[in-house]
């Protein structure tokens, strides 16, 4: 198992990926030892909906689910781990200046991890939850 990585080192890694930068990406928080890190997304114009709406397009929402996952498991093993299959349930609509996700691993084996995810707006409705199963055999 790699070292394990910190606020800085996770945030490098978001920072590198042109479409994760993209994104604004921010760490929040981590907590190795939990299994959870929380990650900010600001609201973006072309992250909208709809044109006038405000809302965020669940597609926006579903990709910071799925990289809050991943990177729970980054975390722990220094690299990315490949996304083997993810779910996103919407709950409401998300019409904020920034989302936050909150990543917490529930089981990590040898080949296989499940990571849970919430999602809240800004004012800290829960607007999706996730759950996203990735290989802990890098590639």
């Amino acid at each position: 198992m790699a070292e394990v990585l910190n606020q800085a080192g996770i945030q490098e890694l978001l920072d590198n990926s042109p479409f994760i930068s993209f994104m604004g990406l921010q760490v929040l928080s981590l907590d190795p030892e939990q299994g959870v890190i929380v990650i900010k997304m600001p609201m973006r114009p072309e992250f909208e909906r709809r044109g006038g709406t405000g809302q965020i397009h669940g597609g926006a929402i579903a990709a910071l689910i799925d990289i809050a996952g991943d990177y729970a498991l980054v975390m722990r093993v220094g690299a990315g781990v490949p996304t083997i299959n993810f779910r996103t349930d919407y709950l409401r609509p998300a019409s904020d200046q920034h989302l936050t996700a909150t990543a917490t691993v529930r089981q990590a084996g040898r080949s296989i991890a499940v990571v849970d995810v919430d999602v809240h707006d800004g004012n800290g409705k829960l607007i999706a939850v996730g759950r996203g199963t990735y290989s802990m055999n890098a590639g």
